[in-house]
């Protein structure tokens, strides 16, 4: 079984929050002491940080789906519900975060770098904190939010300052094995490294990370062999050392014929063209070696390059190697500018903002999208009737009537407040807006359903009285006229 994974889909779902809760308060001499229901718990965040004791996602393919533990509840007495746990998830230095779309959502670079990978909901209000000079005993209480379920892919970059590349049984284990304290697999067929090995290398006053990268042939950067699935640990990498078989068995490679195919599949890949390179003429030990690399060495030099020959077996050349790339990577090191400090910069919404927009969709159909629109609706308890009076004063208040009014809605037309997939959708009928029409029993509200029976008499008494009244006042004032 493997025990390196660098490219895991994660699914993560951060926690809900708690419901508020509706109570009022209750005591020897005070049967109903107002509402006294405390606010929902939040619900825990799902983290994503680096930790530099993780080397690979291993853990994410065996167990893809992680969710943060949801808000607690409030309860009478005004109290708070406890809030959720935020789940931590360490990553190795270096993940790359992307959306099942390939859109880069974080970089992950540098012991404790984090990334909310998902946002816990906010837990409801409870009765008390709803509670007004309006509405002084609220029968009702908000919702918790769902917390935020996302998919995403994580891929690992491995971070490294030397890159080792070339064909399949180079020798690029064996280099890497000598010049560091790595001890990789080492065979005498191809594709032995199956995944990236790291080095520590001291040269002088300078320590830098060697990669060695499982080989490529011609067409890695289309998918072939390997190479396309660890291209990528080679993207951070400030110098690139081409390792070249002098010792290879088959008759149809050459080193010069390697350096180029290999040339090709990293310009494929591309991101790679201004990268210093060194090249290194592996196996001089044997006479063949030797003789082949006297014979490929000053082309190589004509093209600009600097060659060094080596022998991971008898150790030769590796010294001067060890320092050149030290001092390639020194050089890298210094030409990078420090990293400044990002300024927060806050910008508050402006207050005027409407915050949802009102679309036309079809006969006797309008759609609400927006933060505050849809947030309201999954906080509401639509079996309480308040509850949803209470949601269609927020709406009346944030603007919506009016626009609905002005794109020409009429009474009994469809609202539908939130995404075509996940919508409430509602019969409008507009509300009157003077106050004492919306006083009833508490847990009622008068949009909800029709009159009650009794109410309807006592406003057809009502009524009649005052045209009664009318009349009596218009005979009583015909005679003066």
């Amino acid at each position: 079984m493997t025990t390196f994974v660098d490219r895991v889909e994660l699914h993560v779902g951060a926690g809900n929050g708690g419901h508020g809760c509706a109570s009022v308060h209750r005591e020897k001499f005070k049967p109903l002491g107002g509402p006294d229901g405390g606010d929902g718990g939040r619900g825990g965040d799902v983290v994503l940080v680096v930790d530099p004791a993780v080397t690979t996602l291993l853990d994410y393919h065996h167990r893809p789906h992680r969710k943060a533990t949801n808000g607690k509840p409030g309860a009478g007495g005004n109290r708070t519900g406890a809030l959720g746990k935020d789940l931590v998830l360490p990553v190795p230095d270096g993940t790359v975060v992307l959306s099942p779309s390939g859109e880069v959502l974080a970089d992950l670079v540098g012991a404790g770098t984090t990334f909310v990978a998902g946002q816990g909901g906010r837990g409801g209000l409870g009765n008390a904190a709803l509670a007004s000079p309006r509405r002084k005993a609220p029968g009702f209480a908000l919702l918790g939010e769902p917390g935020e379920s996302r998919d995403l892919v994580l891929e690992l970059k491995t971070i490294a300052d030397v890159a080792l590349v070339g064909y399949p049984s180079a020798g690029k284990s064996s280099l890497i094995s000598v010049l560091s304290a790595a001890r990789p697999k080492i065979a005498d067929y191809p594709f032995t490294t199956l995944v990236p090995n790291l080095g520590v290398v001291t040269a002088g006053e300078t320590v830098y990370t060697v990669a060695d990268v499982p080989g490529l042939i011609p067409g890695a950067s289309e998918g072939r062999g390997l190479g396309l699935e660890f291209l990528r640990h080679v993207e951070r990498c400030s110098v690139l050392v081409h390792v070249l078989d002098c010792a290879t068995l088959e008759t149809e490679r050459d080193p010069l014929t390697d350096f180029g195919v290999i040339e090709e599949e990293l310009a494929q890949y591309g991101g790679l063209e201004d990268r210093p390179r060194l090249v290194v003429l592996n196996k001089t030990d044997i006479p063949e070696g030797q003789d082949l690399a006297d014979i490929v060495r000053p082309e190589l030099e004509a093209r600009g390059l600097r060659v060094f020959e080596v022998s991971a077996v008898s150790r030769k050349g590796l010294r001067e190697l060890s320092f050149a790339l030290g001092g390639l990577v020194a050089e890298a090191r210094a030409a990078t500018p420090p990293e400044e400090v990002k300024r927060v910069v806050i910008r508050p919404k402006a207050v005027d903002e409407t915050g949802f927009t009102v679309t036309a969709e079809g006969e006797g159909l309008f759609r609400v999208r927006g933060e505050k629109p849809e947030r309201w609706v999954v906080q509401t308890d639509f079996a309480n009737e308040e509850a949803v009076g209470y949601l269609a004063d927020r709406l009346n208040r944030l603007g919506v009537e009016d626009e609905l009014v002005r794109q020409g809605a009429r009474e009994g037309d469809g609202v539908a407040i939130g995404p075509e997939d996940n919508a409430v959708v509602f019969d409008w009928e507009p509300s009157v807006s003077a106050g004492a029409e919306m006083l009833g029993r508490r847990g009622e509200d008068h949009r909800m359903n029709p009159l009650r029976p009794a109410a309807r008499r006592r406003r057809d008494r009502e009524a009649e009285r005052r045209d009664s009244a009318q009349r009596e006042f218009d005979e009583f004032r015909g005679p003066f006229e």
